[in-house]
């Protein structure tokens, strides 16, 4: 089968058939998907099969896998693959959708992940596309004015921002105490393979800008992901049983929509891959 490269938008995706991740790739075409990927910042893989062990050896062709924050979604024999369900539900018997509302994957880290990678196995009939705005487009966009103000200004991430309206699942004792409890990196961040900058904010995880009040730093961020979230800076993916996605938490925002019939399953495999400290 001859390998096929396709645009998904004119500024982020790409569609690659004709590739099969069941067996390593050769060092050009690693090579190549890598390129389309830092390209592009979402490389989507169609038509895979993978169980979580061979989604684990594919994915190290691409980087060093992570441990994740929250260890009650680890698939047991391979720990570093999580699952994502809607079927899980908070403590208090309200059903958990996990990725929803913007988020770029663990900044609370100080080496957040470069990317993250979901393996579609079970999807509803209709919905539960994955929204991802370009956060370098965005930033290439942004007023004069505003692009001054950020720039040099520095937030702290925590695992759950109290201004947060999304409620995240608790840690366990243990795991809280082995991940960091706050991290301060930058609202400009400057990609450490491309050299491209972007707006680097996340609403689940920012407790403050550092040296602002909240008085003027809510309204602030507010106002970054208002102008982010514009339609000519998203590319909507629509999944597909068997996708491999792949995308660059270091210039993107995204969200799961919950907007399908929950009596249907979704469940997808997740890990991530270990990115450098953002500067």
């Amino acid at each position: 089968m001859s390998i096929n490269f396709r645009l998904l938008s004119d500024h982020t995706g790409v569609e690659v058939t004709g590739v099969s991740l069941l067996h390593p790739l050769s060092s050009e075409l690693r090579d190549r998907l890598y390129r389309a990927w830092l390209d592009s910042a979402v490389l989507v893989i169609r038509d895979q099969d993978l169980d979580p062990h061979q989604l684990l050896a594919a994915a190290k062709q691409f980087g060093e896998p992570l441990h994740q924050h929250n260890t009650r979604f680890q698939i047991k024999d391979c720990p570093q693959i999580h699952y994502i369900s809607n079927q899980d539900k908070y403590d208090d018997g309200r059903r958990y959708i996990p990725g929803a509302g913007y988020h770029t994957d663990h900044s609370n880290a100080e080496y957040p992940p470069k990317a993250t990678i979901l393996h579609a196995k079970v999807l509803p009939k209709t919905g539960g596309d994955t929204q991802f705005v370009n956060m370098a487009r965005a930033f290439e966009t942004l007023d004069k004015g505003t692009r001054e103000i950020i720039e040099g200004l520095k937030a702290e991430h925590v695992y759950q921002s109290s201004h947060s309206s999304r409620k995240l699942v608790g840690l366990t004792e243990k795991r809280k105490a082995q991940i960091e409890q706050s991290v301060v990196h930058p609202l400009v961040r400057t990609h450490d393979e491309t050299g491209r900058q972007a707006i680097y904010i996340n609403p689940i995880r920012i407790e403050q800008i550092i040296g602002m009040s909240n008085t003027d730093a809510l309204p602030l961020l507010d106002r970054l992901l208002d102008h982010a979230i514009q339609p000519t800076h998203e590319y909507r993916h629509k999944w597909r049983n068997g996708d491999f996605v792949m995308w660059d938490n270091r210039v993107l925002l995204h969200k799961a929509n919950p907007d399908y019939d929950m009596q249907e399953m979704r469940y997808l495999f997740r890990l991530m891959l270990q990115g450098a400290r953002p500067h």
